[in-house]
């Protein structure tokens, strides 16, 4: 049985994890960064959740997403420049800081992007929320969400990597 973020991790620790680890990310480190880090998670035997292979063709991709976040012992985020334009990552990330909050740990890393322009959504981030809030406007609540995620897992320690 996996954490499902309604319970504290306190009283999960007697849980087993469907995943070691969930690593939301965006598809424009894919092909670089993150296959490199779900390498290395095979290599050492870290059983990681990847979208790619971990949901059957035809299922629901958010309520999949869900389960994987909640059943992932630790969440890592990988923040790129163009993140914030995905809404699916920006909803993730909304699930992940509320898992965060429970007590799963979330480890953001910062890749090539600043983590201030990151905490603060400035630069490409502060586009990316302008079209949000030009798209959504008949539901800005959700969008002040995601920038509350946002800058809560921003603010957390992390790793900054340069391109």
């Amino acid at each position: 049985m996996a954490c499902s973020c309604n319970q504290s991790v306190s009283s999960s620790r007697k849980m087993t994890w469907k995943y070691h680890v969930f690593v939301s990310f965006r598809g424009d480190t894919r092909n670089n960064f993150t296959d490199h880090l779900f390498g290395a998670f095979h290599r050492k035997g870290i059983v990681a959740f990847k979208d790619d292979t971990n949901i059957k063709k035809g299922e629901y991709i958010s309520s999949e997403l869900v389960k994987a976040i909640e059943g992932s012992q630790i969440l890592i985020v990988i923040f790129s420049r163009n993140f914030a334009s995905s809404t699916w990552c920006l909803r993730e990330l909304e699930k992940i800081a509320e898992c965060k909050v429970l007590g799963q740990p979330v480890l953001p890393i910062f890749y090539d992007v600043s983590p201030s322009e990151v905490r603060k959504q400035s630069g490409d981030f502060e586009k990316a929320f302008t079209e949000h809030e030009d798209k959504f406007k008949e539901n800005l609540e959700e969008v002040q969400r995601w920038r509350r995620a946002l800058t809560q897992v921003a603010n957390l320690s992390g790793f900054d990597l340069k391109d």
